[in-house]
């Protein structure tokens, strides 16, 4: 009996304290998003929600008592787990047939976000080697810049944990969260300085975000799918299959990790593999949705079991969390000694970023090209959502295309960036492997560049 006083005792206190760390971060977000709505400043800004929330726990994180709240190794754990869950749910959406954006367009523009990750990339490893030289700064990590401005929190976190556990870079977790919060504070906070200048010139119309697009009931709903009045509700169908498919890249994380590779292993092949959780999920997921349609047609599934609207309302949960629990992991006390690389790596990244992204959107997607700028510069600085919100102001019925090639891009850019994730987990190892990486980045970009610019350089050649 008094064993088990004692167990159940321990639960309700490790229940209450994950549910007390649960309640910070949603109490965070509506409170951002009162904020959001009703200070006019920062209606106007863009910000979303979610960065406010993080914003707002990362002033109160000022006085002791509530610092003493907050458990930074769960924040980091959400950060980590609801990136993984939010790509599942994205991809777990069936594609309705895209008639605005061409196979070649999606192809290009998969190839102008992994182009933007590398120049990121060179950027921030490019001053990574000048600061290790002047005053031993951590010898690669400027990498963490593609990881916080074009992936986000989550891959922010991931390789700011390797590089800090596994190389000895002290404070490598708070510099990616943090270089992933000035990311989002970019996305916003420039791409309405340039909005309204471009508005202020004539060459673009802003729309207030009540006039986006209506929603029709094909937006909820397909005809084939669950019924509402059905045994089990839909939302615990989309639950289901994102959570089982999660077990799943749980087990083969586990089962990769477990192969004796000696210290390479677990150096090099554990961290990447964990690192990637994301990548395994996105795996998982397009072989459920591949396997759903097959047994669709064979007759064996007769219902749509997967449903868009409310995959979307998953990821968009999932990913407003990751926001607000990646900005509240961050720890300032580490970055005490970081703050000028910090600021180096961030201002050079916003500026090429800007554009680089502004002359092939140009070169791109001449007819619609301020869209979708503001849409893949909104993405490569914050999140795919900054990229929507920024495009909402100028174009909220998504009469262009760029809404399209943003959703659709994700595939092929997974494909060309792979190799660049690889990188990341070579450089670390010392000087001589990040100047290697370094060459391997420019040799990547100038490929990149030929094909993004291929007609118009290819095109003066031959004329």
């Amino acid at each position: 009996m008094d064993i088990y006083l004692y167990v159940s005792s321990f639960s309700q206190d490790n229940v209450w304290q994950f549910l007390i760390q649960i309640f910070i971060l949603l109490i965070a977000l509506l409170l951002g998003n009162a904020i959001r709505r009703k200070v006019p400043i920062i209606k106007k800004s863009l910000i979303p929600s979610a960065l406010i929330g993080g914003l707002l726990i990362i002033l109160l994180k000022l006085f002791p008592w509530f610092n003493n709240l907050i458990d930074k190794d769960f924040m980091e754990i959400v950060t980590y787990h609801t990136l993984g869950l939010g790509f599942i749910a994205i991809t777990l959406k069936t594609i309705r047939k895209n008639e605005k954006s061409t196979k070649t367009t999606i192809i290009e523009t998969g190839a102008l976000t992994a182009s933007t990750y590398v120049i990121q990339g060179i950027v921030g490893l490019g001053a990574s080697l000048i600061m290790f030289l002047l005053f031993d700064f951590f010898v690669c990590g400027g990498l963490l810049l593609p990881m916080g401005f074009g992936q986000g929190p989550g891959q922010a976190l991931n390789f700011g944990t390797i590089y800090e556990t596994e190389y000895g870079f002290v404070g490598g977790k708070s510099f990616g969260l943090t270089i992933a919060t000035i990311g989002f504070l970019c996305a916003c906070v420039i791409g309405v300085i340039y909005m309204n200048i471009l508005k202020r010139k004539g060459k673009l119309t802003t729309y207030s975000l009540n006039e986006g697009k209506k929603k029709t009931l094909e937006d909820y709903e397909t005809d084939n799918d669950i019924p509402d009045a059905e045994s089990v509700d839909k939302l615990s169908i989309q639950l289901a299959l994102v959570f089982g498919l999660y077990a799943l890249t749980y087990l083969l994380m586990l089962g990769i990790s477990k192969i004796p590779l000696g210290d390479f292993g677990i150096k090099t092949v554990q961290p990447l593999v964990w690192g990637f959780n994301f990548l395994w999920g996105v795996l998982f997921a397009t072989i459920a949705k591949n396997l759903i349609k097959y047994f669709q047609k064979k007759k064996i599934i007769n219902r749509n079991y997967t449903n868009n609207y409310l995959l979307d309302r998953i990821s968009g949960f999932m990913f407003d969390l990751m926001i607000i629990a990646g900005i509240a992991a961050i720890d300032f006390n580490k970055l005490k000694d970081l703050w000028l690389p910090l600021i180096i790596i961030c201002v050079l990244g916003t500026i090429v970023t800007f554009f680089f992204v502004l002359k092939a959107c140009k070169h791109l997607y001449p007819t619609y090209q301020y869209e979708a700028f503001f849409c893949m510069f909104g993405m490569l600085t914050g999140t795919a959502s900054n990229g929507i919100i920024l495009l909402r102001e100028i174009d909220p019925k998504f009469s262009t295309p760029a809404s399209d090639n943003l959703v659709f891009q994700n595939f092929p850019a997974i494909v060309f960036g792979f190799p660049i994730l690889l990188l990341l987990n070579f450089a670390p190892k010392g000087l001589t492997q990040s100047i290697i990486t370094l060459i391997i980045l420019i040799v990547l970009f100038t490929a990149f560049y030929l094909f993004i610019f291929r007609k118009k350089i290819f095109n003066k050649h031959y004329n």
